[in-house]
């Protein structure tokens, strides 16, 4: 029987279709930016949190602690070698600083929730299995469990709300048909 081209997955009550596994379906890009906004704003406030609790350090150590606390969350190590060194050398540090998430951040678990569910389908979409992170999610306690896996529109909502209110996007404005005449195609 000769292929459609077409995928389908379905996890939980989410169905999605694609048309061909070499090409990559807009919503996942899509899907994965709302992800990549999630880590901005994790990144955020954990360096904002590790500036308050520790002013006396380094702003690039803190800096770098925060990304390699989000970067841990979100299994997305940076593999430049200064990074590698860095999470090498203070790893209890970032390990203390994960555990810790649940209890000193407790209203960003439902996003890094969701993020996490969305970037795993994404992951699956693509033929990679990286239900790994939920588990460490899960061991961390800023896996929220109950909450259901959010559909597609309903995150990039979320997520652009939350973009809005950590000044990561700048919603859309109304523009008058004057305005709009002006700006150049």
């Amino acid at each position: 029987m000769p292929s459609s081209g077409k995928t389908r997955i379905v996890i939980g009550d989410i169905e999605m279709t694609t048309e061909s596994p070499e090409k990559k379906p807009q919503i996942i890009t899509a899907l994965r930016e709302g992800v990549g906004l999630v880590q901005m704003v994790l990144f955020k406030e954990i360096k904002a949190e590790l500036i308050k609790s520790q002013p006396s350090k380094d702003p690039t150590f803190l800096s770098m602690l925060a990304g390699s606390m989000t970067n841990e969350v979100f299994a997305t190590r940076n593999p430049a070698e200064k990074f590698v060194l860095f999470r090498k050398e203070n790893r209890a540090e970032i390990e203390q600083g994960l555990l810790s998430l649940a209890t000193e951040m407790p209203q960003l678990c439902e996003k890094i929730t969701d993020a996490l569910r969305i970037q795993t389908l994404c992951d699956h979409q693509e033929g990679e299995d990286s239900s790994a992170v939920l588990v460490k999610a899960k061991e961390l306690g800023i896996l929220v469990e109950e909450r259901e896996i959010p559909l597609p529109s309903t995150f990039m909502t979320s997520v652009r709300l939350l973009g809005e209110e950590h000044n990561l996007i700048i919603p859309p404005v109304q523009i008058t048909p004057e305005q709009d005449q002006s700006i150049v195609h």
